[in-house]
């Protein structure tokens, strides 16, 4: 409430006056003299007000009752965790959220008493009348085992790192954190609170499944486990969901993290997999162990399930600080910006750095360090399609995605996983309104019959796609070659890019130098004995060759919007991600396209 008293009034009155009326009223004042803008003397009420009641036992025991819970299952079990290098499910929570965290805390926790009545010793469920429907006259007691706290999943609302989010934690010391009915139920209310609110859903996963003695109520049922997968269906490009698996993930456990945007495997601890060894043994004969099955290698190299490794929980949890700051709370926002930065490297290395031979080999996160902020890369599945870099970055403090090929790698050609990774990521870009930046400096899809195999078509089909369909302001520069479908992928001028940026060493073509030589004058040159002359005509034909398809003609025929000297780049990108910040794109009316 605002009070304004005479201007004669003394800063000391004007005190007197917001005491007594924020007492006498139980709300703030604020005073002000005369004209002033800004307030002389504030008062808030004097809390608490004097009372003579207080608690009672029953608070007691329900504070009794909470504490117990928060114990989690079997001392035997938590004691195991130590040796698995892991905390207590509750600890990892204060390490997340606790009075320790940066800008963290944990708001509030819902379903804490779920399953008490099937557990608790003093619930009316356990402490029953006996058979003859009198009243025992021991106390019954309860197996240690048969503790069911918070049904092994705990969910809730906190403020990590300064961001709202909803978060998930399961409790491997009940039932090796196995999922049923009533802590189905609680992840199903978060989810469905997650599509309300519009905040982003983290899920800190150890969990070995369903429970499969207490399948009866929430398997098949409409609102069973099944309706996790249609929630994260629901919640995909609505909320950022980023998942942190601490353990074997097994069977339906597994689908949350390959459902999220972004997954993070503990190394030492974690692992993904359909089913369990023992069960792939009976199942197919096959005797392996579960790091072999599904390890964080595994889902790192090969399978791309997972985005990032941490070293242990501590790292988990600066991962998702980093990854958390790239994103938008929820679809339709930006994303968050930072004060800007001078990149790492000098631009003034990029000429220097890029090679004139068009096959020769160079380290594209040299380039990117010349491009963005300092410390501000951040780069996805780096073991998983090596061909192409995806990384978040910032530029002059903006997020954007990155898209590179990697020339130190089968000199940049897009593989069938390099081209599923590009559009994953290009697709979770435009759902969160980060710009994208592709850096094009590739042969073209791979050829042959291994790639025709794990399909090439089908992959590079994805990525055009998504290239296609993205409507964030999008930048692409020409590096060096930019061969075949290679510049429909990475972004070319026929995909809508605000702009079209050459380096100096850029070329456009059908195909390199050397093998259009040879699909077109083969036969000539086959047909000149001599081998001088033959080597002579070839490096003449190469040189007309590279001519036609060098940087300059394609600027001259408009088919790129500028080239710029290499240690403009950063600035020229800097400026015109600025300018289109605010583009507006649209795709044709329609339900949605088949592709994915």
């Amino acid at each position: 409430m605002k009070v304004y008293i005479g201007e004669g009034a003394t800063a000391d009155e004007a005190s007197a006056i917001a005491s007594a009326l924020s007492t006498h009223l139980g709300t703030n004042i604020s005073v002000y003299i005369g004209e002033d803008s800004e307030p002389a003397a504030t008062g808030e009420p004097e809390y608490p007000f004097v009372d003579d009641l207080g608690p009672t036992d029953r608070e007691a025991a329900i504070r009794a009752e909470i504490e117990d819970i928060l114990q989690g299952g079997p001392q035997k079990y938590k004691d195991r965790l130590p040796e698995q290098g892991k905390l207590f499910v509750r600890d990892r929570l204060k390490l997340w959220f606790g009075d320790e965290a940066p800008d963290s805390r944990l708001r509030f926790e819902d379903g804490t008493f779920a399953a008490f009545d099937e557990w608790h010793p003093e619930s009316p469920a356990v402490d029953a009348d006996d058979e003859d429907g009198k009243e025992s006259d021991e106390e019954e007691s309860v197996d240690d085992s048969d503790r069911l706290p918070a049904d092994g999943l705990i969910t809730g609302a906190a403020t990590f790192e300064g961001r709202d989010l909803h978060f998930m934690a399961n409790d491997f010391t009940v039932k090796a954190g196995s999922m049923a009915e009533r802590g189905v139920e609680k992840f199903l209310r978060m989810q469905q609170r997650a599509l309300k609110t519009g905040k982003p859903v983290l899920y800190l996963m150890d969990s070995s499944g369903g429970r499969i003695d207490q399948q009866t109520g929430f398997f098949a049922n409409r609102e069973g486990i099944g309706k996790y997968y249609y929630n994260h269906s629901m919640l995909s490009g609505r909320v950022p969901q980023i998942c942190v698996l601490y353990g074997p993930c097994i069977a339906g456990a597994a689908y949350t993290p390959v459902f999220a945007d972004f997954t993070i495997m503990v190394e030492g601890m974690a692992a993904l997999a359909i089913a369990s060894p023992r069960m792939v043994k009976m199942v197919t004969g096959e005797d392996i162990g579960m790091n072999e099955l599904g390890g964080p290698e595994i889902h790192a190299k090969h399978s791309g399930s997972a985005d990032l490794i941490a070293r242990d929980e501590e790292h988990a949890r600066e991962l998702v600080s980093t990854l958390i700051g790239y994103l938008p709370d929820k679809a339709g926002e930006k994303p968050p910006k930072s004060p800007p930065k001078p990149p790492k490297r000098d631009p003034e290395g990029i000429d220097e750095l890029i090679p004139s031979a068009p096959n020769k080999a160079y380290d594209v996160h040299d380039l990117i360090e010349r491009i963005a902020d300092a410390g501000s890369i951040l780069e996805l599945k780096p073991e998983y399609g090596p061909e192409i870099v995806t990384a978040f970055v910032r530029i002059d403090g903006r997020p954007t995605g990155v898209v590179a090929n990697q020339p130190s790698h089968r000199s940049g050609a897009i593989f069938p996983d390099s081209a599923q990774k590009a559009a994953s990521f290009i697709w979770t870009c435009d759902a969160y309104e980060i710009p994208l930046l592709y850096l094009c400096d590739t042969p073209g899809f791979m050829a042959g019959s291994q790639v025709e195999k794990e399909g090439i078509l089908e992959a590079g089909k994805k990525l055009i796609y998504a290239t296609s369909s993205a409507t964030v302001p999008k930048q692409t520069v020409i590096v060096r070659k930019a061969y075949g479908a290679g510049i429909y992928a990475m972004g070319g001028p026929a995909y809508d890019p605000e702009s079209v940026i050459g380096l100096p060493s850029g070329e456009i073509a059908i195909m390199g130098p050397e093998a259009a030589i040879n699909a077109v004058y083969a036969r000539q040159l086959a047909e000149i004995d001599d081998p001088e002359k033959r080597a002579e005509r070839e490096a003449e034909l190469r040189e007309q060759y590279r001519q036609q398809i060098d940087i300059h003609r394609m600027a001259s025929e408009v088919v790129i919007d500028e080239i710029v000297p290499p240690s403009q780049l950063r600035q020229e990108l800097v400026d015109r991600f600025a300018f289109y910040a605010d583009v507006e794109k649209s795709l044709p009316e329609k339900k949605h396209g088949t592709v994915l």
